[in-house]
């Protein structure tokens, strides 16, 4: 079974993520992904540059992630742009994991995809797991995490669909609003009944 795991900014998805590495499933993370294939020998680095210009290149010839993202967050066709480099890049590079840790004999392989609604990626996964948290915790967990002024938080939870609408098509939801150990006897009994 392929898990999908996803949640929105600053719902504590990674926390599960460690968490069901802990549980032995593997997890591949599309976060991980789409760094490695914009480093300089990465599948997207030409394509980006190119796109964006050598600006966004910091003096070792890497991209400056911060300011490539300064200029998608505040620009929604910029950000468009940058995913239909990446995404496709990105996706093949999930599958190709995940198979992986098939054969070597995981019955049960996570796919950690913070946009899985966004970019309507269900077809990769047999399974959703929603991390949720209200959207005023995400945005004082959001704030206190990156040291973000209300504004630019703000702006970041509105690049991605409310975590509120995302609930209706989870096949399960994790409610990760109290201790670590509330969110692992959660996931414990998702776990469970899953027969994972």
């Amino acid at each position: 079974m392929i898990i999908g795991l996803t949640g929105g900014i600053a719902t504590g998805k990674s926390t599960v993520a460690t968490m069901m590495r802990q549980e032995g499933i593997p997890v591949v993370d599309a976060d991980v992904i789409a760094r490695e294939v914009m480093e300089i020998d990465g599948a997207a680095y030409n394509q980006v540059v190119q796109t964006f210009g050598r600006e966004i290149l910091d003096a070792d010839g890497s991209i400056n992630r911060a300011l490539l993202g300064e200029r998608i967050f505040s620009d929604e066709v910029m950000r468009l742009k940058l995913n239909s480099i990446v995404h496709p890049v990105v996706r093949s590079e999930l599958v190709a994991k995940a198979e992986a840790y098939q054969r070597e004999g995981h019955e049960h392989v996570v796919m950690d995809i913070p946009l899985l609604y966004e970019s309507e990626l269900f077809y990769l996964v047999d399974k959703v797991l929603l991390v949720y948290v209200t959207p005023e915790l995400q945005l004082e967990r959001l704030m206190s995490r990156d040291q973000a002024g209300m504004k630019q938080a703000r702006s970041r939870m509105n690049a991605q669909m409310p975590i509120d609408e995302k609930v209706e098509r989870a096949d399960a939801v994790i409610h990760n609003h109290g201790t670590k150990e509330e969110t692992r006897d959660e996931l414990r009994r998702i776990i469970k009944s899953w027969n994972l």
